[in-house]
């Protein structure tokens, strides 16, 4: 079945905690293979977490505050619900962390970003350029016509793009996920047209801001 997210932006405030302590656990084997709750599949080998509110994509540091070992991963899962723990673990970064015959361990995490520079982060300091988002995703079946925009990796750009356009067009931004070479391509549309012809003069009015956009038919997805 073809299916596209459709996103609603909206500003508002919305602020995740810097940094955390408590302790850190792992994945058990029988979780290997099974779908996270952002819907990709769990693998040992990925540097991936759980975390109970941090936004999917997430990038944080986990110190292990027992041997200062450190770790950087994704969060794409929610958990852990158990009192005390913070964090869940894919058991390739338990094992970097080196707490696997403990089976938790105390840790310092520290919000890093979604396009992590390297760089480590200032969190005695302010944020700067802070933007909130509240965002809706449905999963929809849409017709007609519409006009792709670009593609993205990151979601930090695909939200941002997202958010201009909608401010700029007051109208409808659909994203269609595609996966390649196990990378997933966010692809950003604007508008629902019922003819073509309605498609292509709306196509031509935004062409000076956006030249390489083009017109997508929905019915072929």
């Amino acid at each position: 079945m073809r299916f596209i997210l459709f996103f609603t932006f909206c500003f508002q405030s919305f602020l995740y905690a810097q940094e955390e302590q408590g302790k850190a656990s792992f994945y058990a084997n029988k979780f290997e293979g099974r779908p996270t709750a952002s819907g990709e599949k769990y693998r040992h080998n990925k540097l991936t977490a759980a975390h109970r509110t941090l936004p999917f994509g997430t990038m944080v540091k986990v110190i292990n505050l027992a041997n200062s070992k450190s770790v950087t991963v994704r969060v794409n899962d929610r958990g852990p619900f158990i009192k005390g723990r913070i964090i869940d673990l894919s058991k390739s970064a338990a094992q970097k962390l080196d707490f696997i015959r403990q089976g938790t361990t105390n840790v310092k995490i520290e919000v890093i970003s979604v396009e992590d520079t390297g760089a480590e982060p200032d969190i005695t300091s302010s944020p700067k350029n802070v933007k909130y988002y509240s965002l809706k995703i449905d999963t929809v079946e849409p017709s007609g016509f519409g006009i792709q925009i670009g593609s993205y990796q990151e979601m930090e750009n695909l939200i941002n793009a997202a958010a201009d356009l909608k401010q700029k067009y007051s109208k409808e931004v659909t994203i269609k996920q595609k996966e390649m070479d196990s990378i997933k391509i966010y692809s950003l549309i604007i508008g629902h047209f019922t003819k073509r012809e309605e498609a292509d003069a709306f196509r031509k009015k935004i062409q000076k801001k956006h030249p390489d956009s083009f017109i997508v038919d929905y019915s072929v997805f």
